[in-house]
């Protein structure tokens, strides 16, 4: 009778309910992962502009700092959004139990604004999408707009303020770089060839580690 039932009217509310909650924890480890790839490659980079304020190069140490900047900032999106898709399974719990109450799922404007939050962030925005058209059809929420919908990256993680990059030398380098308009020229140049490649070398990888997790 059961699966009379479900070819005839579909699948029931809680099982709508249930197999939600299974993507949202799934997103939810996706976000975890990429968090801890962000931290092991932010470490690797905050090491190198150490190393490089040691040898001198001040304006590489300074290019990397930008890297660290963004990748801080990146790290916050993430955990708010990891926040709010279990914002989004604590309410559909909620909505499971109304339904032995009134038979049916009810509109929330909670579920659709934590929604429309996370659709913009790349790495959940797919099955956000998915989501938010099941969502819709199931009667919990509205159809959204469609600027809504649309990619906004967030453009602090471009263009970071010079400010944050001199708080995070200053850091990282114990009070020898980053102290208000001193940086460019507080340390001088390293003189070893060789050494400037290697650290030229080491200073791209973690460059290009970070973007990869920045961009994905």
């Amino acid at each position: 009778m059961q699966a009379i039932n479900r070819f005839l009217y579909g699948p029931t509310a809680e099982e709508r309910v249930r197999a939600w909650q299974s993507k949202l924890r799934a997103e939810s480890r996706h976000l975890d992962r990429e968090m801890r790839q962000l931290d092991m490659a932010t470490n690797k980079a905050q090491q190198t502009v150490k190393q490089l304020a040691t040898k001198g190069d001040v304006k590489s140490a300074r290019i990397l700092a930008k890297e660290v900047v963004r990748s801080k900032k990146q790290k916050d999106r993430l955990s708010v959004s990891k926040a709010r898709l279990a914002s989004i399974g604590n309410q559909l719990q909620q909505q499971l139990a109304m339904t032995k109450v009134t038979g049916a799922l009810q509109k929330s404007t909670e579920i659709m604004k934590l929604s429309n939050a996370l659709v913009k962030l790349p790495q959940v925005s797919q099955v956000m999408r998915e989501m938010s058209m099941e969502m819709t059809k199931a009667g919990i929420m509205e159809e959204m707009l469609e600027d809504t919908l649309e990619m906004d990256e967030d453009e602090e993680l471009e263009d970071e303020a010079d400010a944050e990059v001199d708080k995070v030398l200053f850091e990282l380098t114990n009070g020898k770089l980053g102290q208000a308009g001193t940086v460019e020229n507080e340390l001088p140049t390293s003189q070893d060839q060789l050494l400037e490649e290697e650290t030229e070398r080491n200073m791209e990888k973690y460059r290009q580690q970070l973007n990869g997790i920045l961009s994905s």
